[in-house]
């Protein structure tokens, strides 16, 4: 179970990036260079970075 999870893990960070740039495109309310700033932050895993340097101890 947890190695699915794990899986898990690793399969919904891509999916979280392009849904977030496709928010970035669609949004009015902010300039484009916090579009950009927002876009590149996006690429950094920060929770599953979490959850290796946690040694998977998140759950």
């Amino acid at each position: 179970m947890k190695k699915i999870l794990d899986l898990l893990v690793c399969f919904l960070h891509p999916v979280a990036v392009v849904l977030a740039w496709i928010d970035l495109l669609t949004r009015s309310d902010i300039g484009t260079v916090a579009k950009l700033t927002w876009a590149i932050f996006c690429l950094i895993p920060l929770v599953p970075f979490l959850y290796v340097l946690t040694g998977g101890d998140l759950w």
